[in-house]
């Protein structure tokens, strides 16, 4: 596959069991990519591995006045030259394709795996954690991935040198064949220790990235409570504990290094004062000395591919096993032993529903008529986001509870195309994408809902305006005028009412909306809830939100307390008939409830006392 095929139509289902089996499963999926990488390292290794034996025999040959030999080894020379260049060229080329091409893998089951999970994902994984594989373990396993073809290429060359000098010279081959197994795996203890300190440090890079993260989400909070300097603290230390841990690992690393330049430094005076020995003793040719102290010398280049698959190794297989985390995180969890066309353990996707059919919550006991305007009350907004991701198809946090149900179909068990086809949950605080306001529509959508139709039921005429007067010259259009990113221009009404307007274009059968109208004020919202009712009559649509004017629009109104229904009716009845209800609602407090009953005796005490007189 060529870089300019990316990215994959389809990056396939990752084995994300561990990290090693996940790095495996990336390799099998390059296995072409690697076989040219390998084979353009072969041929860029044995050039190299050649050049010793050319250097000895053109000695031999100037030693021997051989003038004939001396030129075919010139001619030897310039091909094994032209090897090293072109498979040297060649092997950089395959190799970054594969790194390449494994990172953008990775990006894209991370970005699948994010959509699929929706908000759930930062629920289930640290903001840093999610950042750090999203960034550098990218990266870090894209390294391994490449840098495994020419590991095999180098430990080709090895072995090739290594036979090669017991058969030119036996005597220094010997040496030779055992001195660098030791040199190759003499750093071998050390990884364990190095690996552990760089599994170290990046959790705490890991933890820096995480705190630094909540810093600047949450900077207007903490200056508006005077604590920048507190989190500041905070991430010094934090960076600080990052920094120790760098110098640690790096310390280690240094250790290895040295060790592959010492070794090898030794093992070349061994050769270089055994082979004088024997070329005193007229026991080998000036010729193989020559070889064997080029051979050596030259096996340096390819031993420092062994330390740094080593280090790959070490510094990717971390990082997978966080992406293998990620990756390995559902909708839901599988029901065990239940077969699947995944292997053991995977579920079998059902069918979708049939159109018009009811959406049941069998844990809280909600269930939302088709075809019915349903508001949802819950006391703790918390609580009220959970469910409307509940209600999406992810289930609730620590809940082992049933899915919520569709027609009967559990929603969580359905592909996800189809649940979001179904089933649309607007957050509470929705993201507008940078764009023009056009493309901001261009949504999945039934088309059963125009933009202008849904941008009235929205009242968005104020935001078309202020996009129409900030818009440059020559954009006459609104649906022209560019949104910043995250619509910062906008306030956070007119913000809230595009994403409410989006959500409606899509006309899905169920439309899930949390707290639409909490930033506009109560004359807009009156007629949101109006035209939410008109344009989505004949859809299910459910509201969770605490607003009289909401609730008084519904069709019917479901309290949610302790996280289960306790009443049902309309607004007006439930206003009149549940305290609970109205201390939701009209923000009671007890001794206010507890007054107002009083009141409410007192009057139909004086009323009973009226009609007995008369």
């Amino acid at each position: 596959m060529q870089i300019s095929d990316l990215p994959y139509p389809d990056p396939g289902v990752p084995d994300a069991r561990s990290g090693p089996r996940f790095l495996v499963w990336l390799g099998r999926g390059q296995l072409g990519g690697q076989a040219k990488s390998l084979c353009w390292g072969l041929l860029h290794f044995s050039g190299i591995a050649g050049l010793p034996y050319a250097l000895g025999m053109g000695v031999d040959a100037v030693v021997d006045r051989d003038a004939h030999r001396l030129l075919l080894v010139g001619g030897l020379l310039v091909l094994l030259g032209a090897a090293i260049t072109v498979g040297d060229a060649m092997l950089h080329r395959t190799a970054v394709t594969n790194w390449i091409t494994a990172a953008a893998r990775v990006q894209q089951l991370l970005a699948r795996k994010t959509a699929e999970l929706g908000s759930a994902l930062s629920r289930r994984v640290a903001a840093g954690e999610v950042i750090a594989v999203s960034t550098g373990d990218v990266e870090k396993i894209g390294w391994f991935v490449e840098a495994v073809s020419r590991f095999l290429a180098a430990a080709f060359a090895v072995v090739l040198v290594c036979v090669g000098l017991l058969f030119y010279a036996p005597a220094l081959g010997v040496v030779v064949a055992i001195g660098v197994p030791v040199v190759a795996l003499a750093a071998l203890p050390l990884l364990p220790r190095a690996t552990r300190r760089a599994d170290f440090q990046r959790e705490k890079a890991g933890r820096a990235t995480e705190l630094a993260s909540d810093t600047v989400a949450g900077l207007r909070v903490l200056r508006g409570i005077g604590g920048e300097e507190l989190f500041l603290g905070r991430y010094r230390e934090a960076s600080q504990e990052v920094r120790k841990a760098a110098v640690r690992s790096a310390r280690m690393w240094a250790l290895i290094s040295a060790i592959q330049v010492l070794l090898p430094g030794a093992l070349l005076i061994t050769v270089v004062w055994y082979g004088a020995t024997l070329v005193v003793d007229g026991r080998i040719a000036v010729g193989e000395l020559v070889a064997a102290f080029s051979a050596v010398a030259t096996l340096l280049y390819p031993l420092r591919h062994f330390e740094e698959i080593a280090m790959a190794y070490s510094f990717s297989r971390p990082s997978a096993e966080r992406a293998a985390r990620v990756l390995s995180l559902t909708r839901s969890e599988p029901e065990a032993g239940k077969p699947g066309p995944g292997g053991p353990g995977a579920r079998v996707v059902p069918d979708a529903p049939a159109p018009g059919a009811d959406l049941y919550d069998p844990q809280t006991g909600l269930l939302a008529p088709t075809g019915r305007f349903t508001a949802v009350v819950c006391g703790d907004p918390d609580l009220a986001g959970r469910l409307a991701e509940r209600l999406g198809g992810h289930p609730m946090d620590g809940a082992d509870g049933p899915s919520v149900l569709l027609g009967g179909v559990a929603l969580d068990e359905l592909a996800l195309d189809t649940a979001r086809t179904l089933v649309l949950v607007q957050d509470k605080d929705p993201v507008l994408l940078s764009g023009t306001l056009r493309e901001l529509f261009d949504v999945p959508a039934s088309g059963a809902v125009e933009p202008a139709a849904a941008l009235e039921a929205a009242r968005c005429a104020d935001v078309l305006d202020a996009l129409a007067q900030s818009a440059p010259d020559g954009v006459d259009d609104p649906m022209d005028a560019r949104i910043t990113e995250r619509g910062r221009s906008l306030s956070g009404g007119q913000r809230q009412r595009l994403a409410l307007a989006r959500s409606l274009v899509t006309d899905p059968e169920v439309l899930v909306l949390d707290e639409p109208t909490s930033a506009v004020d109560s004359h807009t919202e009156a007629r949101i809830a109006d035209g939410i009712a008109a344009l989505r009559a004949g859809r299910t649509t459910v509201v969770l939100a605490s607003s009289p004017l909401l609730l008084d629009r519904a069709d019917r109104v479901v309290l949610i307390h302790g996280g289960v229904v306790a009443a049902t009716g309309t607004h007006r009845e439930l206003l009149h008939g549940e305290p609970l209800y109205r201390a939701v609602v009209t923000r009671e407090t007890e001794e206010e409830q507890r007054l107002a009953r009083l009141e409410l005796t007192g009057l139909e005490e004086a009323l009973t006392e009226i009609e007995e007189s008369a």
